[in-house]
């Protein structure tokens, strides 16, 4: 199981700061921590930017159990 750590937006659609789900790629957790979360949480998910231990991951980046997923909202500044 890959962590998953969500902020800002995501973290308030997912409820929690982070949780584990199962998946041997990126987007496999993903696909677990939406259908744990739901429709609002997927609809935040499709803005996000996704990292993997600290780079950026594409859906394809395998994971596994000692694996950290980051789920980044888009940000803006002013």
């Amino acid at each position: 199981m890959a962590k998953i750590r969500f902020f800002a937006s995501v973290r308030e659609a997912a409820g929690c700061r982070q949780a584990t789900f199962s998946g041997a790629s990126v987007g496999a957790v993903l696909d677990a921590a939406v259908e744990h979360y739901g429709a609002d949480f997927e609809t935040i998910l499709q803005t996000c930017t996704i990292w993997c231990n600290g780079e950026p991951a594409d859906r394809h980046h395998s994971v596994s159990s000692t694996d950290e997923v980051a789920v980044l909202p888009p940000v803006s500044g002013g």
